[in-house]
């Protein structure tokens, strides 16, 4: 059976569900098929319920440092409160009907099911195959990568999925990576009790943001008793007992009650009928141009291609892919200033490019950085005042090319930098703006100025 519609949308994410409820209520014809649940993975096991988790753990450390400042305490950790919220609060219990009815009060039509691509213009899904006269945007997302370790198969490990359904915590986790998620999940854990060990392949812990950064969270990391295993890999996996056992590389052995894999995510691609429209079936992402086309009347955003892994990109791509699809006049995409955060304690944001990045695009580099321990606001803060800020600087056009700004809140700080960059802001500009004292954020000043005077907006 064949239907015609205005518009189609190939899962309903974050991504996804902004553009099918735009376009509906622009008065398109527009049906949103989603296999899982809509929303997508940042409500329910990604972004809103891990984050939960990290203001609970955060309130642990900040109770075992009253004694210093403030009396006595006697912190107890309890997880039943966590996990009763992430339920209640987070996913209504894994449940998305609220979702679906927001969808469909604005004009939607939602189908359940696995959707694939049958031609230019065409989904099928549930034997009716839906003829879309405007637009197809792709917008599956990502599912956790398991890699191929023998004996993987043979034990019950978690992903980052099972990790927030959790309602009960094992006395003892490896966690397989040392990327984002699971250097998020391992302080949580290790914050309540757990023992936590981290396997990652790489010779330092978030091996794709800053050096310093890396080793100030390592250092942290130790600090709340995690145990890092680096520049090694799991060579296999096997059940012992009750509990699981990690072969590395190197030799030695890691055991215990639990394994989550955390080494990545992959683009749900597979079996959607990539090569009906034109596209490679084998690609591991998509690469849309600027306004996120990938073909006639076909678009693809957020996770799927090679510029989302975050919610905010793909709530970004949405925006654009909306505005192409009704012919509005709008910028195409600007990745120049992308920022990401690890919530970890301390938090590590950054925009734009790391110094290796800029060197590697024959950028004359400049860095300047600042501790966040020695500035006043993190010698009032004390205990937990881990961080630093650094700013990386073109020095041949005096202007920024990227920044990290790790403490406590360091996400919030980088507004500053993605403005900046993107807007070409002159770095003297920024040595003469007026830092408010006493804050974190003044460290972007004391990072500036420590970049050098030879870096200034060159003469015309």
């Amino acid at each position: 059976m064949a239907e015609q519609v205005d518009a189609v949308v190939l899962g309903m994410g974050v991504g996804g569900e902004e553009v099918a409820e735009c376009l509906a209520e622009n008065g398109l014809k527009v049906v949103g098929i989603e296999s899982h649940l809509v929303g997508g993975e940042c409500p329910y096991y990604g972004c809103v319920p891990t984050k939960m988790m990290i203001r609970a753990d955060d309130m642990l450390a900040e109770g075992r440092r009253i004694p210093r400042f403030a009396g006595d305490s006697t912190v107890t950790p309890d997880w039943d409160p966590v996990a009763r919220r992430i339920r209640r609060e987070a996913t209504d219990n894994w449940d998305d009907r609220v979702a679906v009815e927001r969808f469909e009060k604005k004009g939607g039509r939602f189908v359940r099911g696995a959707g694939r691509l049958a031609g230019p213009g065409k989904v099928s899904v549930n034997g009716t195959t839906y003829e879309a006269t405007r637009a197809v945007v792709i917008a599956t997302g990502t599912s956790p990568a398991i890699p191929p370790i023998p004996g993987l198969g043979d034990v019950e490990y978690w992903t980052n999925r099972e990790a927030v359904k959790a309602e009960h915590l094992p006395p003892s986790l490896i966690i397989l990576g040392g990327g984002p998620i699971g250097l998020e999940l391992s302080q949580v854990f290790a914050r309540f009790g757990v023992k936590v060990a981290i396997v990652e392949g790489m010779n330092r812990v978030l091996a794709m943001e800053e050096p310093e950064a890396s080793a100030v969270l390592a250092t942290v990391l130790e600090r709340d008793g995690i145990e890092l295993y680096l520049n090694v890999h799991a060579k296999s996996v096997e059940p012992r007992g009750d509990a699981v056992t990690v072969n590395l590389d190197d030799g030695r052995q890691v055991t215990g009650d639990r394994l989550l894999v955390a080494t990545g995510r992959r683009a749900n691609l597979k079996d959607l009928g990539l090569e009906t429209v034109g596209l490679d079936p084998s690609a591991r992402f998509l690469e849309p141009d600027n306004h996120l086309r990938v073909g006639d009347r076909l678009w693809a955003i957020g996770d799927v291609t090679t510029n989302g892994g975050f919610t905010h990109m793909a709530m970004y791509h949405a925006d654009i892919a909306v505005n192409d699809i009704l012919g509005y006049p709008g910028p195409g995409a600007d990745y120049r200033a992308k920022p990401r955060v690890t919530f970890t304690d301390p938090e590590v944001g950054a925009a734009g490019m790391t110094e290796e990045q800029a060197r590697k695009n024959g950028i004359n580099v400049r860095t300047g950085i600042q501790k966040a321990s020695v500035t006043s606001r993190g010698w009032i803060h004390g205990p937990g005042n881990d961080g630093l800020i650094k700013v990386v600087a073109d020095a041949d056009r005096g202007m920024l090319v990227g920044a990290t700004a790790m403490g406590p809140r360091g996400g919030d700080i980088l507004g500053i930098f993605e403005l900046a960059i993107k807007s070409q802001i002159p770095i003297d500009d920024l040595r003469h703006l007026i830092y408010a004292y006493p804050t974190f954020y003044r460290g972007v000043g004391e990072a500036v100025r420590n970049l050098g005077s030879d870096v200034h907006m060159p003469l015309r």
